[in-house]
């Protein structure tokens, strides 16, 4: 699945040739000169959010629909299908159960064209269901209704029980479809999976308990009520993304079953290997082992060190730190420390990437705690491609990155 981003829609809707030209570069050139089997054009990611105000209501559609022309005077219509990733926000129960399903009043006349689009072109709806945001978003969510261990009281609908909000989320898109004519459009989900960290309920523990009994739910092939049978899902995500956006929540960067240095962060069987475990990178290189952390020396008020930490955790990533999360626990000099750490690892151990204002040192004993899950990374081995951007630039503690899906 190959994706237009949001800021793209209103070049490729208003311009048959600019979708033309984006469908050569991006999905001619790979299928035919790479041999890249391409099944899907993602247009757009969850564009009708309602936290976006409209922005994209008016030129999703038009991007959608100059997209399918391209495939098809490409010749590719057959194998690759448009798409576009939505939110479960886009629909809503009128009676707080499945069956109540049906697409959000204010976007339902655009909704039900771009399903009838989708329907035409022999597309699939796809949905990005994520039970966390939920527990994330309300206090008083059950918690065990977010799992698939079936230790939640069910919700019965009509007769019909629901043990988990997966399979009541599913199906209220399910009825939403069924409800305006659309019964047997196939449904992806797009995204699914559980954070480990940047949150009290983001944690290992629950992120593979929630993917294994995912993993557990759907391998059978069982399906929900309305949808029985195998269900197309895309676990998100393989690795932690150093950089991404922490707008929604701290937890935005860590939803990787990988950490950034690929290493497996929990037992998960995926049905893949001989034992069933999930395979750490190997022969990982690191740089030199020392850290950056505050001067013992400093006093806390000293006022060199509130805005030197906002300078580090601003370019570089302090979402490990707060309540419930994997550092939550360390004292004053441990949080200073840990943000001026990960802005030295970030610059690849640069030695003026540690020369905040008389308040910092580098030292060669590790700071992390010895008890607990805090860990002061050490960058791994920037990585200098052949040319261009990577020619240029040392990446992250992501190295490189890259947008993998596990295709379930």
């Amino acid at each position: 699945m190959v994706g237009i981003p949001n800021d793209m829609l209103a070049i490729v809707g208003g311009s048959m040739k600019a979708a033309e030209k984006w469908v050569a570069k991006n999905v001619t050139q790979h299928i035919t000169s790479n041999n890249v089997n391409i099944r899907y054009v993602a247009v757009g990611n969850e564009p009708f959010l309602e936290t976006y105000n409209g922005s994209y209501l008016g030129i999703t559609f038009p991007a959608l629909r100059n997209i399918q022309s391209a495939l098809v005077k490409a010749g590719h219509n057959n194998q690759v299908k448009v798409t576009v990733p939505l939110n479960a926000d886009v629909y809503e129960s009128t009676n707080g159960s499945p069956s109540g399903g049906d697409f959000r009043a204010d976007i339902h006349d655009i909704m039900l064209t771009i399903v009838n689009f989708l329907s035409l072109s022999a597309a699939p709806f796809t949905v990005n269901i994520y039970p966390f945001i939920s527990l994330y978003s309300d206090p008083n969510f059950p918690v065990e209704y977010a799992f698939f261990d079936g230790n939640a009281s069910p919700v019965s609908d009509g007769g019909t029980l629901y043990y988990n909000m997966f399979d009541a989320n599913l199906d209220t898109l399910a009825h939403a479809l069924q409800k305006n004519g659309f019964a047997d459009l196939p449904i992806i989900v797009g995204e699914i999976g559980w954070p480990t960290d940047g949150d009290r309920n983001a944690n290992t523990e629950y992120a593979r308990r929630f993917n294994q009994g995912f993993m557990s739910h759907i391998s059978g092939g069982r399906g929900t009520p309305m949808r029985p049978g195998p269900i197309d899902a895309y676990l998100f995500s393989l690795i932690d993304e150093d950089s991404k956006s922490i707008a929604p929540g701290n937890f935005e960067r860590h939803w990787g079953i990988f950490t950034f240095d690929g290493q497996a962060k929990y037992p998960l069987n995926l049905g893949t290997t001989n034992s069933g475990a999930l395979i750490s990178a190997k022969g990982v290189q690191y740089l030199e082992r020392k850290w950056c952390v505050m001067k013992p020396s400093v006093r806390l008020d000293d006022p060199q060190v509130e805005p030197s930490v906002s300078f580090a955790c601003g370019l570089a990533d302090c979402t490990c730190l707060g309540y419930g999360t994997s550092c939550g626990n360390l004292d004053a000099w441990g949080n200073i420390s840990y943000a001026f750490n990960s802005y030295f690892q970030k610059n690849n151990q640069r030695e003026d990437a540690c020369k905040f204002p008389n308040v910092s040192m580098i030292t060669k004993a590790d700071p992390s705690p010895r008890d607990g899950n805090c860990k002061f990374n050490i960058m791994i081995q920037p990585y200098y491609g052949s040319a261009g951007w990577y020619a240029r630039k040392p990446l992250g503690l992501t190295s490189v990155l890259l947008i993998f899906s596990l295709v379930l």
